[in-house]
């Protein structure tokens, strides 16, 4: 027994074991040049190996699709929709008017699919408001950061209306009571909504800025109760104070060195006889100044102030400096009622 033992494991390993080895490798190249001899028939039959490859591929569109359709219905679901609305940076804008516009653009797509830049220039169309940024906070919110836009300028409107603008000539609010008061306001103000309009009303929101900050240097904004700027190339500024029935015309350039020269001007005049019948003073040429003078409910220059005095039958106080203004009863009557009409007459001309 122990002999014949070793006797098959040898012969199993050198004999039996290599036969079927080499038994096995040339059955292999036989079938496959049996393969390539094979019929059309045979070949088609074979590529059936291949179906469940196929398959497979049509089983992961088919999920792919599924997938698809799921997340749009989960987009859409109750799940996505907005319930919070988070803000910074608000001061002046309106929190209602800005959870509104987010709650309506998002109605239809929820969070998910929400359109953040179609949502921000939506936001960005609301009082105040001069950018919007807007992010997802998933699942239910979002978040819009403000950057406001700043009060530039007060508009006196053709309808007496006071409102604020900023720079690029958007009109913001009516100034409440609790609003700073300007040192000045701005009329000549565009009404029209048109881009048009909105350039005109640029430049004047431009020019009235630099103006402000050449009269603030100067110390001459507290004398001035608005400015004109109907035309850029004739600026008007109305007087504060005791001289708000009185006009300065500056013209088209150099108008800190011209109102200067026109307040001086004034304030020589305010000591002579004439002073209290001052209307306006025109400096558009530059250096020589027109005083404009009411007199008996109209208005004239120096040259003509006295033919039209002595026709109203008023002393010609331009070319008598010495006489003093009457005191009598019916003088003070005639002139409370030529400071009245002027002041009608200027109230037609605003």
């Amino acid at each position: 027994m122990k002999n014949q033992l070793p006797a098959q494991k040898v012969g199993n390993r050198s004999g039996i074991g290599a036969k079927s080895r080499t038994g096995g490798a040339s059955q292999k190249p036989s079938r496959r040049g049996r393969d390539s001899s094979a019929p059309i028939g045979s070949r088609l039959r074979s590529l059936l190996v291949y179906v469940p490859a196929a398959l497979q591929v049509t089983l992961a569109v088919a999920i792919g699709v599924v997938v698809f359709l799921g997340y749009r219905a989960a987009a859409s679901a109750s799940f996505f929709q907005v319930r919070k609305v988070e803000t910074a940076g608000i001061n002046r804008a309106s929190l209602a008017s800005i959870q509104s516009v987010v709650r309506e653009d998002l109605r239809e797509t929820g969070v998910w699919r929400a359109d953040l830049a179609q949502l921000s220039n939506h936001l960005q169309q609301l009082s105040w408001i001069r950018k919007a940024v807007v992010t997802r906070v998933l699942p239910d919110g979002i978040r819009v950061r403000i950057v406001e836009r700043e009060p530039a300028a007060v508009v006196r409107t053709s309808a007496g209306r006071f409102v604020w603008v900023d720079e690029d000539a958007v009109t913001l609010e009516d100034m409440k009571p609790a609003d700073p008061v300007p040192t000045f306001f701005l009329r000549g103000w565009n009404e029209e909504e048109t881009a048009a309009a909105r350039t005109e009303n640029r430049e004047r929101v431009e020019k009235f800025l630099e103006l402000k900050k050449d009269w603030d240097a100067q110390g001459l904004s507290e004398r001035i109760s608005e400015v004109s700027l109907l035309d850029l190339r004739d600026v008007r500024a109305q007087l504060a104070g005791d001289d708000s029935e009185i006009e300065i015309r500056l013209g088209a350039q150099d108008h800190g060195r011209r109102l200067r020269l026109a307040l001086n001007k004034l304030d020589e005049q305010r000591q002579t006889p004439r002073g209290p019948f001052i209307s306006y003073i025109d400096l558009t040429q530059g250096k020589r100044a027109i005083i404009g003078l009411k007199t008996g409910g109209r208005t004239f220059t120096d040259s003509e102030s006295a033919d039209a005095a002595a026709a109203d039958n008023v002393a010609p106080v331009e070319r008598d400096r010495t006489q003093k203004p009457a005191t009598d009863r019916a003088a003070k009557e005639k002139d409370a009622k030529a400071r009245a009409q002027a002041k009608r007459n200027e109230q037609k001309r605003t």
